[in-house]
């Protein structure tokens, strides 16, 4: 009797080459900054670089500049100084170019309550420029991998906070994008689905070469998932490294690595 196919592993074939290799920067920052109008100096010239099939995750107080950070990245902020390329294009020049090629889940679920779960996806998909036929089977795999196959045709109005992070996450993906954003990705979850979502990434990350960066508050996430971790405070990056590069004799978990840099309890 043939062994069942996961649909991790439709995944990794729908892939195919068609991402990057594990070689080279797959986001690369130089003096990223962002003012507003009012004067507020959200980023003060971060400078970063994360490698193709990396993750990396970024650890700081409300208010710091991770989010920001991460729009920017993500084209949904326009930098006021330096410069960025994410998967070879850059943010200000080639937005549309970096769109195509990223994924991003946000710290607000940004999913439509009128549809159900199986057709956003489907829908995102299409507006990636996916047939149908080809949208529908993504979707399908995308349910299973995620544990929304119970929930795929209940309207997302319907669905608790942490389901609706699920959701977010399959859209985020239904075009195997090489790079993906994940700002406070479990969020609302309970412990049984957000391990769940921490195996989903890791075989992202291993198994499609996906490149993950994410900004989360909790410090067993940000260990658990990160290859590299950096630590911004007041709009700057201010100490990065591998979660046992960070950790010393003086601080020997990362909460107090954290504690060290930020003078904030996690």
């Amino acid at each position: 009797m043939p062994a069942t196919t996961s649909p991790l592993d439709e995944l990794l074939e729908l892939a195919g080459s068609g991402h990057p290799p594990k070689l080279g920067d797959a986001i690369l920052a130089e003096d990223l900054a962002k003012t507003y109008p009012d004067g507020t100096e959200a980023v003060r010239g971060i400078s970063l670089r994360v490698r193709r099939g990396e993750s990396f995750g970024i650890l700081g107080p409300n208010g710091a500049g991770k989010s920001t950070t991460i729009g920017m990245l993500g084209t949904l902020v326009k930098p006021t100084g330096g410069r960025a390329r994410v998967a070879g294009f850059d943010v200000a020049a080639d937005s549309l170019k970096v769109r195509g090629q990223i994924g991003f889940a946000m710290q607000d679920v940004g999913v439509d309550d009128f549809a159900t779960a199986s057709e956003l996806i489907v829908l995102h998909g299409r507006l990636h420029g996916l047939r149908k036929a080809e949208a529908t089977r993504r979707a399908r795999l995308l349910l299973r991998a995620t544990g929304l196959v119970p929930v795929a045709n209940q309207r997302v109005a319907t669905l608790s906070g942490g389901t609706k992070r699920r959701v977010d996450l399959a859209v985020s993906l239904v075009h195997l994008p090489s790079v993906v954003f994940l700002d406070e990705p479990t969020e609302g979850l309970d412990p049984r689905s957000r391990t769940a979502i921490w195996e989903l990434l890791d075989t992202l990350r291993r198994r499609l070469g996906v490149t993950l960066l994410l900004s989360t508050h909790h410090m067993d996430e940000g260990e658990a998932l990160s290859d590299r971790i950096g630590i911004i405070d007041h709009g700057e990056l201010v100490v990065e490294g591998s979660p046992n590069e960070l950790k010393s004799a003086a601080a020997p978990t990362l909460e107090d690595v954290y504690l060290h840099h930020t003078g904030v309890a996690a």
